[in-house]
């Protein structure tokens, strides 16, 4: 029986748990659906824990301390997600228990336990029971009474397994939204596999098969509405302690700005991770602490659907929606605010796209079969997206009629003209007609130095398009106002709304929309949320 570990023996439980969680992380992902159900967490926490393994890869540790402190640095540099990051405060406050220590019996390893779990409630601002949280406390309060009463260190791993599975298993009575999924907790599920691995490492055996009953298997996605994502960018970056601002400070900015928070630091850098509209909004605060040194945003909507397409493919196939009504209408657009414009102006669906994502004919297939309606006016809202929404026509029963919107705003003044009672020629006719009432004006950035049409473009420049093309580079948003403000002015518009994107604030927008007020005698200026990725703002003059 093993009484205690040394560097050697923790970089190999650090190896088998990389191992396992490679091994498991898609039944992992298949559960994950809390905080948001985006399908990742595995993902993210086998990256995370692979990090780790690749630093003990290139040494040879001898003392726990070191070893502890190898992996904790690692981890924190590499996690990725909520569940990764919170893997890594786990193992920050092991390693910080370590410190200094040649070997560890099983009592003080699990007094290191308490210090990670300690760590992680500390760093996680509204820790929520029903999650990882709740598994690592009650396996490692567990592991502490076993080594207090003499079991060696494989006893304390045994019976912080035996606690953590019981408190997996209870994860579903515990959260609400596990619940209503019908699985356990997916970075629970990811903890006690790790566990189990460093357990089977002690004994010198193989990787056991990991499987911890559920009342599912895996988690049915499509019970959740992409649009109960509240916030849509998963936020992560690092950043350098430049400047000694108190990492606390960022914390209290991140709370008005979403949810699912947590920020670590060290003597070097701050690791933050944030699910929030604006993703622009935070990084311009970020730098304020010093230079960024990794940053990564994914949209969690996307996530969302795209995991629901993998799940669902024997659905591919399935039979148009019976018609419940004459006409129905999908649009393409990217953003929740978005999504809430063209619904509420009758559109039965959207299909996710725009600018830099475009959907395939197959995507937007799919949606059309879903309508209820014997007719189908599709609104592709780009350029690029036309000819693929074309294909659609014969490969349905339902009767596809295209129209070709080659932006938001002619989308949205298309559908203005949708008046059912009409018979299907004229109801087309109209809406076409519409696509050239309205122009279109929008704002993006530079992702890198480039030229175009004979005009120099730095990395970062605001750039100004009007009907897709480039307006004006500009280095500050001020020049973009009166560029904008006089583009309009040249135009005479009644009516001007700024659909305002993911990384502009509701009061920045506000101010925007009165500058272009006080400008434009006569018009009128309406900031509506948009949350687009990619455009600061997507301007509709009619």
């Amino acid at each position: 029986m093993r009484e205690y570990i040394d560097g050697c023996a923790f970089k190999d439980m650090i190896l088998h748990a990389a191992s396992a969680l490679e091994t498991h992380k898609q039944a992992i992902n298949e559960l994950n659906v809390f905080p948001v159900p985006d399908g990742d967490t595995g993902t993210n926490m086998s990256l995370t824990m692979g990090a780790a393994a690749a630093e003990l890869r290139k040494t040879t540790p001898q003392s726990v301390g070191k070893a502890s402190e190898i992996t904790a640095s690692a981890l924190l540099r590499g996690a990725r997600g909520n569940s990764g990051v919170i893997l890594s405060l786990l193992f920050r406050g092991i390693s910080k228990n370590l410190r200094g220590r040649d070997e560890a019996d099983g009592l003080e390893f699990a007094e290191a336990m308490i210090e990670g779990v300690t760590a992680a409630y500390k760093a996680v601002m509204k820790p929520a029971e029903g999650t990882i949280l709740t598994v690592s406390r009650l396996a490692s309060e567990s592991a502490r009474e076993a080594a207090a009463d003499g079991a060696d260190f494989e006893g304390t791993l045994i019976a912080a397994i035996e606690a953590g599975k019981e408190a997996l298993a209870d994860t579903i009575n515990k959260n609400p939204v596990l619940k209503k999924a019908g699985v356990i907790d997916a970075g629970g599920k990811g903890y006690i596999i790790i566990l189990e691995a460093m357990l089977a490492a002690l004994r010198g055996e193989a990787l056991p098969e990991t499987e911890v009953s559920a009342t599912k298997e895996k988690a049915d996605f499509a019970e959740f509405e992409t649009g109960d994502i509240t916030y849509t960018y998963c936020t992560e970056f690092i950043v350098s302690r430049e400047n000694r601002k108190n990492p606390a400070l960022l914390n209290f900015f991140l709370s008005g700005l979403g949810d699912s928070i947590v920020v670590v630091d060290d003597d070097s850098i701050i690791k933050v991770h944030v699910h929030t509209n604006a993703p622009g909004v935070v990084l311009t605060e970020a730098l304020t602490y010093g230079s960024l040194l990794t940053v990564k945003i994914e949209n969690m909507r996307e996530q969302h659907t795209e995991t629901i397409n993998r799940e669902q493919p024997e659905k591919e196939d399935e039979a148009p929606a019976a018609p419940e009504k004459k006409y129905g209408a999908v649009a393409v657009c990217a953003g929740g605010g978005m999504e809430a414009v063209f619904r509420d102006l009758g559109c039965d669906g959207t299909i996710s796209g725009g600018q830099t994502m475009n959907p395939s004919t197959e995507d937007i297939l799919k949606q059309i079969n879903r309508t209820p309606a014997e007719v189908v006016f599709v609104f592709p809202n780009n350029k690029n997206i036309i000819m693929a929404a074309e294909q659609c026509v014969g490969l349905t029963e339902k009767k596809v009629i295209v129209i070709p919107s080659k932006t938001i705003p002619q989308g949205i003044a298309a559908l203005m003209q949708f008046e059912p009672s009409l018979d299907e020629e004229t109801l087309a006719e109209n809406m076409k007609n519409a696509l050239s009432a309205v122009h279109t004006l929008s704002v993006t950035y530079a992702a890198r130095d480039s030229e175009y049409e004979g005009q120099k473009i730095n990395e970062g420049d605001y750039l100004t398009l009007f009907e897709g093309r480039l307006l004006a580079t500009l280095r500050s948003f001020d020049e973009v106002c009166e560029k904008i403000g006089e583009k309009l002015e040249e135009l005479k518009p009644e009516f001007v709304t700024l659909f305002y994107g993911a990384d502009v604030s509701e009061e920045d927008a506000e101010k925007f929309a009165s500058k272009l007020q006080e400008r434009l005698e006569g018009t009128e200026v309406t900031p509506v949320a948009g949350g687009q990725p990619v455009y600061y703002y997507i301007i509709s003059a009619e």
